[in-house]
């Protein structure tokens, strides 16, 4: 299968973008690009060490600067978790890639973010894992060409039901799903 328009993943810190992100570049031949490298290698700092000491603003700033910075061609794309919540980066991602929302419920995502602290998560002090995900998951859906449930997959099964999707999506005209 080659895919004219690059992929983008979208979906909680945590649910595996970069994993899939890899498998999937792999199996279409395409590039890949993970934004939370793209960003700590031009800040020269940890997301961590970036939200902690620029602030949660100036993170955001700089995010949507790499998001709106790239080219979807031939690329498949793993988007930090807060992505969905800067409507330019992501109104320019939708015209460069289909967007692939990796959806699951919260336990698991509370199960793979042990490290919540420390991940570099950008959220307001004080917020929880739930407040997050109610905040973001209607906007990941709201974004998302196609949603794909993760619980219970390996990232090689995942990678087969993406491809499956955008194989359907095409087929169909381009549009998306209410999976």
């Amino acid at each position: 299968m080659v895919h004219q328009k690059g992929i983008a993943l979208i979906g909680m810190p945590g649910i595996g973008k970069s994993t899939v992100g890899i498998l999937l570049a792999n199996t279409l031949g395409m590039r890949f690009v993970d934004t939370d490298i793209l960003i700590q290698e031009k800040e020269g700092a940890t997301l961590i060490d970036i939200i902690r000491d620029r602030g949660i603003e100036r993170f955001q700033r700089i995010e949507e600067e790499v998001l709106s910075g790239l080219s979807g061609d031939g690329t498949v794309i793993a988007t930090g978790g807060s992505a969905v919540l800067l409507p330019a980066a992501m109104k320019h991602l939708a015209e460069i890639a289909d967007i692939v929302y990796l959806e699951a419920d919260l336990m698991l995502i509370r199960k793979r973010l042990w490290n919540f602290k420390t991940r570099g998560i950008v959220s307001t002090p004080g917020k929880t894992i739930t407040d997050i995900f109610n905040e973001r998951r209607p906007l990941y859906r709201k974004y998302s060409k196609i949603k794909v449930r993760v619980r219970g997959k390996k990232p090689g099964q995942i990678v087969s039901e993406i491809v499956d999707r955008l194989k359907e999506t095409e087929m169909s005209g381009g549009l998306g799903d209410d999976a």
